[in-house]
């Protein structure tokens, strides 16, 4: 199963004892923070829980599936998140 933003909200405000409002600023400040640090390039880390990045992807040729025609496929960027060391080990423990 898995979690939507509100229930995460929820139950963040529930353990810190703020206000769903205020989770909710922070949670939009810190995805902001994200974009604007990955989208030039930066690496975003919280050591140990995980890491954010931006990935080029070279141009590339390929098939158009419904008529096999080739293509090409322009160059590009992509987001790699990569997992740290402790939320690793808390998935292994389950």
């Amino acid at each position: 199963m898995a979690m939507n933003r509100s229930e995460l909200v929820a139950a963040v405000a529930e353990k810190t004892g703020n206000s769903q409002v205020a989770v909710n600023g922070v949670l939009d400040a810190v995805f902001e923070v994200f974009v604007s640090q990955v989208s030039q390039g930066e690496k975003v880390s919280i050591p140990g829980w995980l890491a954010v990045e931006r990935t080029d992807r070279a141009a590339r040729t390929g098939r158009n599936p419904q008529t096999g025609d080739t293509i090409q496929i322009p160059a590009g960027h992509s987001v790699k998140l990569t997992a740290g060391s402790k939320l690793k080990a808390a998935v292994a423990k389950k």
